[in-house]
């Protein structure tokens, strides 16, 4: 199994998943720092009315896309860990790409 890392041009896109939420955040590996994150739980999401959890989870990826748009990052690399790409983490990814990133 192989690692995704980011590279200084593109940075990293993780996504994280519990049974009730979903979480994301830019990463730069080569300062080892977060650049910006959403998740199901940011206030934007939560007020939200969202019926269903994919719906959540692509506005978690609009979110993200409008604050990593602010800090100028345009184009990642999307990893999504050991999770199929599929259900909430396509949904995610989907949301994402609508806000305006590139991956």
């Amino acid at each position: 199994m192989s690692r995704v890392r980011g590279t200084k041009d593109r940075h990293r896109l993780v996504v994280q998943r519990s049974n009730r939420n979903i979480f994301a955040q830019v990463v730069d590996d080569y300062s080892g720092i977060t650049l910006t994150g959403a998740s199901s739980l940011s206030e934007p999401v939560k007020k939200g009315s969202f019926k269903a959890p994919a719906e959540r989870s692509r506005a978690v990826g609009k979110l993200l896309a409008e604050r990593a748009l602010k800090k100028k990052v345009g184009k990642v690399v999307f990893d999504r860990k050991h999770y199929k790409y599929h259900g909430n983490v396509k949904e995610l990814a989907d949301g994402a790409r609508e806000g305006g990133l590139e991956f």
